[in-house]
């Protein structure tokens, strides 16, 4: 099946995604009932309605939901933005992102390895919650004498840093409800006119 959405350009599709919500009778503002899952794009945090397949689907499950052929998934009816989750999908996407981060934990402690000034007087890490001149300072210390390795690595090197991947986590929540000027690790919310 095609996708509702395959206007989007090949590099900004997700591949898999992790369930937030199933809703077997669709939304109550649906004109006609069917049953829609909220999911969580694994590689660029993409917040995602489709259609399921199977009723068997679990909230915290990983789907695919690339090109070919899908097991699970339907149709990707679009993207969402968050104020259009569900309470439910709102309450499970801290543990969704978290689980992302872990299982890609190479690609994010590359982010502090690698990351670089936005601007003349800001810092992309100073985008992290909690994140300081301070702590922007011991973070280019260490990363200085030897690139990061592991979050494990991040929090022994940087003591006064709290949990890299609650920090990571936070700023992804922040990007999703579209509450920042400066999207470092998710995809920019479309706007709606």
């Amino acid at each position: 099946m095609e996708d509702r959405d395959s206007g989007q350009r090949k590099e900004n599709l997700e591949e898999n995604a992790i369930v937030l919500d199933y809703l077997p009778t669709g939304r109550s503002t649906s004109i006609r009932p069917e049953p829609v899952v909220q999911i969580l794009g694994a590689d660029r945090f993409t917040l995602l309605e489709a259609v399921p397949k199977v009723p068997d689907i679990k909230v915290g499950e990983t789907v695919y939901i690339g090109k070919g052929d899908r097991n699970k998934i339907s149709v990707i009816k679009g993207r969402l933005q968050y104020n259009d989750l569900t309470e439910a999908s709102k309450r499970e996407l801290p543990n969704a992102v978290s689980e992302v981060i872990k299982s890609n934990e190479a690609k994010f402690v590359g982010l502090f390895n690698t990351a670089s000034p936005i601007n003349i007087r800001m810092h992309a890490l100073e985008l992290l919650p909690g994140v300081g001149k301070k702590h922007l300072t011991a973070i280019l210390d260490a990363r200085d004498e030897k690139n990061f390795e592991s979050f494990e690595d991040i929090a022994k090197r940087v003591p006064l840093l709290q949990d890299p991947v609650k920090l990571l986590c936070d700023r992804v929540i922040l990007e999703l409800k579209g509450e920042s000027r400066f999207y470092i690790l998710t995809r920019p919310p479309q706007h709606r006119y």
